[in-house]
């Protein structure tokens, strides 16, 4: 049967400390840009799947988790939630890249596609320099992680790397970042 991705676009405008270093990138406004991005690819190709988030500002966690288990009532559904990394408190670091992430206890259709949406990220050459699991992604007790359906968390590159920077303000990277997700989505969306 196939499944509704239900796509949350993370933090919002107030979220504190959500931005590169020099302030040329808001974590919030990469990401609805990537969501509904990400969301127009999928209805194009006839894939059902819904922007959890749809405001500007910052919706808590329990209320997006609480919005993704309202959707999956209706019918199974995979969550994707949408977030830029950083690691260095402020400043620019050395740790870059894209990474895929599941909760501890996740699922096979999660751990999955977790594993394709990873796979896809290092075909394009994006993998980083920081070494997950052998089935390429990560594992983490995230909040949004433990809804009520399948659910992976990408972390689209680091704002506080100087060139994963210059990447996520480049003219492709919403493109290539959503057709990522986009190829991962669609193999798993008929599961």
């Amino acid at each position: 049967m196939p499944s509704r991705i239900l796509i949350d676009n993370g933090h919002g405008k107030e979220t504190p400390g959500k931005r590169s270093p020099d302030g040329r990138l808001c974590e919030w406004e990469f990401t609805r840009r990537l969501a509904q991005h990400l969301a127009a690819k999928l209805t194009a190709a006839g894939i059902d799947n819904k922007l959890i988030v749809t405001e500007d500002a910052d919706i808590p966690l329990r209320e997006r988790v609480r919005r993704i288990a309202s959707e999956c009532t209706n019918g199974p559904c995979v969550a994707l939630s949408l977030h830029v990394n950083a690691s260095a408190n402020g400043t620019f670091g050395n740790a870059r890249g894209f990474s895929s992430w599941v909760g501890p206890d996740a699922d096979a259709p999660a751990r999955n596609l977790a594993a394709e949406i990873a796979a896809k990220a290092r075909e394009r050459g994006l993998e980083g320099n920081r070494r997950p699991g052998p089935r390429g992604y990560y594992e983490a007790n995230f909040g949004i992680l433990r809804c009520a359906c399948p659910a992976v968390l990408t972390e689209n590159m680091f704002m506080d790397n100087i060139d994963d920077l210059s990447y996520l303000l480049g003219a492709e990277a919403i493109e290539e970042l959503a057709e990522i997700h986009f190829q991962a989505l669609a193999a798993h969306a008929f599961e």
